[in-house]
């Protein structure tokens, strides 16, 4: 059903109260921030590829049972370009903006060296970031947008090349409970090196906010991991972080700069320079290793582990001693990383290789493999337990993860590395969330997109991860974006809070509304109907209000 989404979305400024169906704890105050791509067409001209399209933000506001929405285009210098020329003239990753072929040449030539050496876009329609104070509509290029979250004014275009080197930076950092953003960026061939860079954004202070400094002023390198080769850094859309470490996984998913360089001449987008690369000619044995009924099958031979997963102190900057390696996947959403008895144990959502990209086509080309429908990669969600100080002397062959709780293998190889095997706990699952306040800590339950044979989202879950149990909220002609949960204050259980969505759907008779469910049973408790479009979103960001 996702070619139903792709069409230009009106923006609805002026807050408006939506009828409530239901009965919104009185405890929910707040405003839910969602972001994602709403116009894909300019004049005469298409994006390719529904990431590329210009965001739209939308804002729900949450007070006294009642719910007040809002939406806006972000105006950034992307959408003011378009606009201005009633025409695509800025390119995003999935669609190459070429000049129209009056322009004189000197146009042509600058078009040309801008994709050569890439100015960025700052269409910001993934995700929103806090830093500091501030609020910025982001998406994974050097520049972000600031935003006013009430308003949701768009303010000022902040690079991140002017506060620390990284081309490319993640929508998805961490907080901790001071108020401190951790996030990661990767920086290309900067003195010859191109490495992935750990950072930290600081709380504001009220000397900070006296002197009214950017919030990126203050930002502090916590590390630096080298790419594996110069020229093709690992693409990664989040990273893990626990109470003492930060995790990396290095895919074989890679962004080709020289490739990327010579794009725009070859009439290809940049997207296409990404490839994921799990051949090897090479292979290595895996040792049979009996662990419970549950495990997985042992088997003989495979090729070759793409998948390095780094293990940062985030005391030192410095990489663990041992080294973690993993058979080929990708990796775009990382739930949540703990420690237990000398484990991180790190569960993300993985794929088997990288066709999750070609189904957001908006048309077939040669980039998203010509004509025809993508094949559907399924998701799953896969634990992993990583031993941070392993017995040296076990022997070759030996599973070193002593949790009973999982089934997650780490196999010592001859050479001392360990070889990762994940524990499945889920299959067709991902956007996943938890209580924030377990972020870091050892969790148990997890929320999150339910997908059937498509790209777009059919359900909520909610994932029991000792029990397995997945429980879901489904409806007809409905499509839920990501659930975000929200803690009820001095709730009782982890799962003591709302759930939140907003909803898309197709039946002319019923408008999009938000959805607010119990996030201990997922049963609805209420919904309340926007007197405006809803659009399928990416991300969201939940700010609560004190009471």
């Amino acid at each position: 059903m996702f070619q139903d989404f792709p069409k230009n979305a009106e923006e609805a400024p002026e807050p408006a109260k939506a009828e409530v169906k239901g009965s919104i704890p009185g405890w929910l105050r707040g405003t839910l921030l969602r972001n994602g791509p709403g116009i894909f067409s300019v004049g005469t001209t298409s994006y390719n590829h529904w990431f590329d399209g210009l965001a739209i933000m939308h804002s729900f506001a949450f007070k006294d049972g009642e719910v007040t929405h809002r939406s806006r285009f972000l105006r950034s210098d992307t959408y003011n370009s378009n606009m201005s020329a009633n025409s695509i003239v800025v390119s995003e990753m999935g669609t190459m903006a070429y000049p129209d072929p009056s322009k004189s040449l000197l146009t042509k030539a600058i078009t040309l060296f801008n994709h050569t050496v890439p100015d960025f876009t700052d269409n910001g329609a993934s995700n929103f970031i806090k830093y500091g104070d501030d609020y910025f509509a982001t998406s994974e290029t050097n520049y972000i947008r600031k935003i006013d979250p009430v308003t949701l004014e768009t303010l000022d275009k902040v690079d991140y090349t002017k506060y620390l080197p990284v081309n490319l930076a993640t929508s998805h950092p961490h907080y901790d409970g001071e108020g401190n953003a951790y996030n990661m960026g990767t920086s290309i061939a900067e003195k010859g090196k191109t490495k992935y860079v750990l950072f930290k954004v600081p709380a504001a202070s009220e000397e900070d906010r006296a002197k009214n400094a950017p919030a990126l002023s203050r930002v502090e390198v916590l590390a630096t991991v080298p790419c594996r080769t110069l020229l093709s850094p690992s693409y990664y859309h989040s990273f893990g972080m626990s109470d003492h470490y930060f995790v990396l996984v290095e895919q074989p998913f890679r962004l080709d700069i020289l490739k990327m360089a010579t794009a725009y001449m070859r009439g290809v987008n940049w997207a296409s320079c990404l490839k994921f690369s799990p051949e090897d000619n090479a292979s290595v044995r895996y040792p049979r290793v009996r662990r419970s009924p549950l495990s997985a099958p042992p088997f003989e031979r495979s090729p070759l582990p793409q998948t390095v997963i780094h293990l940062i102190d985030r005391r030192t900057g410095k990489e663990v001693e041992t080294r973690y390696f993993a058979a080929p996947m990708v990796v775009y959403h990382h739930v949540n990383a703990f420690e237990d008895a000398g484990h991180v144990v790190v569960d993300v959502v993985a794929y088997d290789d990288s066709r999750l990209f070609d189904m957001f086509y908006l048309k077939r080309s040669p980039e998203a493999g010509g004509a025809g429908a993508p094949v559907f990669s399924r998701p799953s969600y896969r634990r992993f337990a990583l031993p941070v100080r392993p017995d040296k002397g076990a022997a070759a062959g030996g599973d070193l993860v002593g949790l009973t709780y999982t089934t997650a293998r780490a196999v010592k190889q001859k050479e001392g590395r360990l070889l990762c095997r994940a524990e499945v706990l889920g299959e067709d699952f991902d956007m996943p969330r938890i209580n924030p306040g377990f972020s870091g800590r050892r969790h148990r339950f997890v929320y999150g997109s339910c997908i059937e044979e498509s790209s777009s989202a059919v359900k909520i879950g909610k994932l029991d991860t000792e029990t397995k149990e997945l429980v879901y909220w489904y409806e007809d002609n409905c499509f839920p974006s990501e659930p975000v949960f929200i803690p009820r204050p001095n709730g009782e259980s982890e799962d003591d809070g709302a759930v939140v969505s907003s909803v898309v759907t197709l039946s002319p008779d019923q408008p999009g509304f938000i959805l607010v469910l119990d996030g201990r049973t997922l049963k609805e408790v209420a919904r309340a109907h926007v007197n405006a479009e809803l659009h399928k979103d990416m991300h969201g960001f939940f700010i609560p209000q004190e009471c």
